[in-house]
């Protein structure tokens, strides 16, 4: 069965989506990878779960890609080497946070850099990069040089973004508009790129392209609120509060203008990491100064957002659906 007759059926789930993609680009993930030094290699295929059975690689993004190209009425095929660039360039993304962001583990799993180091990780993720421009330069597809173009300018937005996230964390006052201003670009520029490269690869029309730009966009920013969220929720507990991450929900608890927002601030105007106690209080104060609940109300404000835009582009009714069906993915963010 081809990859066009898949999404010429009924609408899949979500899971199916995903699992379909991850089954489609890891081919071309690890072709690319295979040309690296065996150490970048290594590090690499730890990275994406390849070198003991655990599995990284969402395939969001590349799903989000080869579904916005049969959703203008390309098929995915079509969109592949542009689907294994975005997917290299969201590892690349997520080895660099790791080591800027001190996060040991993910999903129960140690972090690439702690197994191998922080300078060899960070060596690896650009390596990534290189690789995901390669993909997209050697594709043969007529949009190929428009998809480099595409793809650096949202990486220059995910280095803006993640620049002004640093400055984030010295001491000064909070800015709520200014962090969802950067979290639309580290987590909704890739996002909106995915979909975009989908519909250029797919052959749509301008309106076409920059409404799936958009809608992946949207889906980005849900995205983050809801990681932002678990980072304080769930597991590792509290492990966004212990190393004092300005994260949306604490943000946003902190510009409520509350006395709970005030000793929020005050707790985390120290320099170094909060203790379990300590932790515990922060993560009440973002509740009680109203910080989970805003997160959760710009959740589904941005889902009907991304509908609209979704609608907007005219998409075949088989890939809308499970478009949509990866925009309320990501709201829950068990994939």
């Amino acid at each position: 069965m081809s990859l066009a007759t898949d999404v010429l059926n009924a609408p899949r789930s979500a899971h199916d989506v995903l699992e379909w993609s991850r089954q489609t680009v890891t081919p071309r993930l690890q072709s690319a990878v295979a040309t690296l030094p065996t150490t970048t290699r290594r590090i690499a295929g730890y990275q994406f779960g390849w070198s003991d059975a655990r599995e990284r690689t969402s395939a969001l993004r590349s799903a989000l890609t080869m579904l916005s190209a049969s959703a203008v009425g390309g098929t995915p095929e079509q969109a592949l080497a542009a689907a294994a660039a975005v997917e290299l360039a969201h590892q690349h993304c997520q080895l660099h946070d790791d080591v800027t962001d001190g996060v040991r583990t993910r999903r129960d799993r140690a972090t690439a850099w702690t197994v191998f180091g922080a300078e060899p990780a960070l060596e690896a993720a650009d390596a990534l990069l290189a690789q995901a421009f390669t993909v997209l330069a050697g594709s043969g597809h007529p949009s190929a040089v428009l998809g480099v173009r595409m793809l650096n300018t949202a990486m220059l937005a995910v280095v803006d973004g993640q620049i002004e996230d640093l400055a984030l964390d010295a001491p000064r006052p909070p800015d709520l508009a200014t962090s969802v201003r950067n979290a639309a670009s580290t987590a909704g520029a890739l996002m909106g790129c995915a979909c975009a490269m989908g519909a250029v690869f797919g052959g749509g029309s301008q309106a076409q392209i920059e409404h799936l730009r958009v809608f992946g966009a949207h889906v980005g920013l849900v995205f983050q609120h809801v990681e932002d969220l678990i980072g304080i929720w769930g597991s590792p507990l509290h492990a966004d509060l212990h190393r004092r991450r300005m994260s949306l929900p604490v943000v946003a608890a902190m510009t409520s203008g509350t006395a709970e927002g005030r000793e929020l601030a005050e707790l985390y105007s120290g320099d170094e990491p909060l203790s379990d106690a300590e932790a515990h209080r922060a993560a009440e104060l973002v509740d009680l100064a109203g910080g989970r609940t805003w997160s959760l109300r710009e959740v589904d404000s941005l889902l009907v957002q991304a509908l609209r835009r979704l609608r907007s582009a005219q998409p075949g009714a088989t890939a809308a659906d499970e478009l949509f069906a990866l925009a309320q993915q990501a709201a829950r963010h068990d994939h």
